[in-house]
């Protein structure tokens, strides 16, 4: 079995544009998605007529639910610049999207964590900003009572893998559109990438056993960084150009 996970998309149609068709290049059909889809000063409307075409099994993340709870004059910068591009059938959409699915009986899909849609899993965040990876003991704790072997999740938009204790695997395919952001939860930090890449991960089982292969994808990154500073969002820009927020 082999199938291509996607996440934190964020309205950039170019990188996803690149990712499906290095996808498509790599003779796979199937694809899920773990959410965050428009939220993004770039192309949420033509990356929303993308994904509902693509059909893919998807949910719901954090920003996706900002975009169909809040009004718009309440909404972050990135969600209100998103949210004035959609249209009605993309925000039901939206509406229709699970907190959480399986895919295949096998694989156990969440933005964030099982519990909550704007939670790091597997990393955590000091007093002084700094992101490091949680404690093993930690991360299984969420995962308790989550009984599948490949466990997917996105929110962090890093790439990494974690194997716990009986073997079960939780994998972050990294970002697709948005390489680089900051959060003032839980407290003020930064999450860099360090390449403008755009990430995402195929996922194949062979024999008894699950291994992801991350997968980075290059486009036309400038493009869609001058068009986050057009925005005025230079943190966007800065991101999207380099991986990195200056």
């Amino acid at each position: 079995m082999r199938f291509a996970a996607i996440a934190d998309i964020h309205g950039n149609h170019l990188a996803l544009e690149a990712v499906l068709a290095d996808i498509r290049k790599q003779g796979i059909a199937d694809i899920v998605n773990l959410g965050d889809c428009f939220s993004g000063p770039l192309t949420a409307g033509r990356t929303a007529d993308a994904l509902l075409a693509l059909n893919a099994l998807t949910v719901r993340g954090n920003h996706d639910r900002y975009l169909i709870e809040q009004a718009p004059e309440a909404m972050h910068l990135s969600d209100k610049a998103a949210y004035s591009e959609l249209a009605e059938r993309h925000l039901d959409w939206l509406r229709n999207l699970p907190f959480s699915a399986v895919y295949r009986n096998t694989a156990y899909l969440c933005h964030a964590t099982p519990g909550a849609d704007n939670v790091y899993w597997l990393e955590s965040v000091s007093a002084d900003g700094h992101v490091h990876q949680k404690p093993i003991e930690d991360i299984e704790a969420l995962a308790a009572g989550i009984d599948f072997p490949l466990i997917l999740c996105g929110h962090t938009h890093i790439p990494r893998l974690v194997r716990l204790s009986d073997g079960r695997l939780i994998v972050n395919p990294g970002s697709v559109g948005c390489p680089a952001y900051d959060d003032d939860l839980p407290h003020y930090h930064k999450v860099e990438a360090g390449h403008p890449f755009a990430s995402y991960a195929i996922l194949e089982k062979t024999g008894d056993h699950w291994l992801p292969v991350f997968r980075q994808v290059a486009y036309d990154h400038m493009a869609m960084a001058k068009l986050a500073a057009q925005n005025g969002r230079m943190e966007w820009a800065s991101g999207l150009a380099t991986g990195w927020l200056r």
